[in-house]
């Protein structure tokens, strides 16, 4: 089976931010006082640019939740959202000082905290960045944890990331991370829209996820979606798609167990397959 970075947890490069002001938990405050008049005009340029490209490309649900975090032209103050964000649906987000391993991260997301990198990108990634910064997760991820469905289903993705990381099957789920969480395509009463994190902060892949006839996309599948490789180095070939949030909670609300077992006996699926008798979305 071949090997992928798993989205969530520990990377291959050096780390980036500053683990020593890390807890146990791997959660740190939020230093706002740090950020420099050029970190806060990075994170006003890139809202400014991607609250415009959203539009129409980006789900109901999102574009309603937009607002709700608060500052534009600057980066915001983490209590401040989650004075806002506890009140509609119990979460909070936390600062971490980058990426984290996969049992802190799911046991987070299990506790209804969403942990958000704590430092922004350079000028000079302002197009493309490798690994997830404050404007990725923040702009990306939160919004959609106004809304109680979603909400209830990434809190259910932790509680079950515990259970894959027992089982030895966080490369599954991870697989259905980054196909539903940070590149997932919704269908809604005015055409297919964007839910995906990954999609939401990119303005090629935004752009490039809803409107062109290139990629394949197909109906979301649990089982299709654990056995397909990824691309992060490149738009994606494949995107899954959905009707609702609360048809992506139902299909990830049962137990895996038996689905791992079946699917690590099949063999894995390129990010750009095409397979017969697959339904198109």
């Amino acid at each position: 089976m071949a090997a992928e970075p798993v989205v969530y947890g520990a990377s291959d490069r050096p780390p980036r931010g500053d683990y020593s002001r890390a807890d146990a938990d791997y959660t740190c405050a939020q230093n706002h006082a740090a950020y420099t008049p050029a970190d806060h005009d990075t994170y006003r340029r890139l809202y400014e640019r991607q609250a415009a490209l959203v539009q129409g490309r980006a789900c109901d649900e999102f574009l309603a939740a937009l607002p709700l975090l608060g500052a534009k032209d600057q980066i915001p103050r983490f209590e401040a959202i989650n004075d806002r964000l506890y009140k509609a649906t119990g979460w909070e987000i936390v600062g971490v000082p980058g990426l984290i391993p996969e049992v802190p991260f799911f046991s987070l997301l299990a506790d209804r905290k969403f942990p958000v990198t704590d430092w922004i990108r350079t000028p000079a990634e302002f197009d493309y960045i490798v690994e997830p910064d404050i404007f990725h997760d923040l702009f990306g991820h939160v919004p959609l944890l106004f809304d109680t469905v979603f909400a209830d289903h990434m809190q259910e993705y932790g509680k079950g990331g515990l259970k894959a990381q027992r089982l030895q099957s966080c490369e599954l789920l991870s697989r259905l991370y980054w196909y539903t969480i940070e590149f997932g395509l919704i269908r809604q009463h005015d055409g297919l829209r964007a839910y995906g994190a990954g999609i939401l902060s990119s303005p090629g892949e935004l752009q490039y996820a809803v409107s062109s006839p290139e990629p394949r996309r197909l109906a979301m599948d649990v089982e299709r979606v654990m056995r397909t490789l990824y691309k992060i180095d490149t738009y994606q070939q494949t995107y899954f798609t959905i009707d609702s949030f609360q048809e992506l909670f139902d299909k990830t609300a049962p137990d895996f167990t038996p689905i791992y077992e079946k699917v690590k006996g099949l063999d894995v699926i390129s990010a750009q397959a095409v397979l017969d008798h697959v339904s198109p979305a």
